[in-house]
């Protein structure tokens, strides 16, 4: 297993880091303020998934790195999880990856294992000669309890878990331009099938510093039957089709449904509009 970063003094924060949460940012701080250069050892695709399990993910490998580096991390090393990585036993994985790079320090969550059998600890990774930094877990902080929260849709509780608003990233295409007819044309989201999509209804939030409207759902009035996910952008014209946008999820206006009249959807559309203008980023 091949290193892919030249071989100079490190402080290696490792671990899968799916959502970049607040327990996941406390070990890229504490790799940050440990001296060497700052660098971030992740896997992809998640080592659950790589074994057969299924995982709803928080964010994309892409966005992960996005996240590394607005946390001020220098480097990222990404280790593709296959089977045959699972069957490394952990001095294995420390001589192909860690010793390579230059890896002095490491930063880990407390409960952190690795290698065969998850045959690894911290106390080994001391034994092993490197500066060892254990970061305590944040209490009721995980990506499970973010999961749980995004499915009843529960946006300010996620988003105390994560330490900035949850989101829904994807690329936009061609939809059915019947958002446009009704007065509110949307951005619909094509979405990686691996990650969690929170409860259907509709939201208020932002892409960057444009304040949106976001449907999450199957379109009830129209009889639809397939996830949709779509985004009216306010006071925005231009052209996002084939642009990956990150939709920000500040808050659950209400569920989805029917209505009796066209006019009666336009109108609660109209309503969502104002609620967005007045919603507020949740921290």
């Amino acid at each position: 297993m091949p290193a892919e970063l030249a071989h100079e003094p490190r402080a290696v924060a490792i671990g899968t880091f799916d959502g970049v949460h607040l327990g996941h940012q406390r070990v890229i701080e504490a790799a940050l303020a440990a001296g060497p250069k700052s660098t971030v050892v992740t896997f992809d695709p998640h080592p659950r998934v790589a074994l057969g399990n299924q995982v709803e993910l928080l964010t994309t490998l892409d966005r992960r790195l996005q996240l590394f580096d607005e946390l001020g991390i220098a480097d990222t090393l990404v280790i593709e999880f296959t089977p045959d990585t699972a069957r490394l036993e952990p001095e294995e994985f420390v001589d192909g990856v860690l010793r390579p790079i230059g890896t002095e320090v490491i930063v880990a969550g407390e409960n952190f294992r690795f290698g065969r059998r998850r045959s690894g600890d911290l106390d080994l990774l001391s034994m092993l000669g490197f500066d060892v930094r254990p970061v305590p877990l944040v209490e009721n902080v995980s990506s499970s309890q973010i999961r749980h929260r995004l499915r009843a849709g529960e946006i300010a509780q996620a988003a105390a878990l994560l330490g900035r608003p949850p989101e829904v990233e994807g690329t936009v295409v061609a939809g059915d331009a019947r958002g446009g007819t009704l007065g509110f044309p949307t951005a619909n989201l094509s979405v990686d099938p691996q990650l969690l999509i929170p409860d259907y209804g509709i939201y208020a939030g932002a892409v960057g510093r444009t304040p949106a409207a976001i449907s999450i759902g199957t379109n009830p009035h129209y009889g639809g039957d397939e996830r949709r996910i779509e985004a009216f952008l306010l006071d925005f014209e231009g052209d996002l089709y084939g642009q990956r946008l990150v939709v920000e999820l500040w808050k659950r206006l209400r569920d989805e449904r029917a209505f009796d009249s066209e006019q009666e959807l336009i109108a609660q559309i109209a309503r969502d509009v104002e609620e967005t203008r007045a919603a507020t980023r949740p921290v």
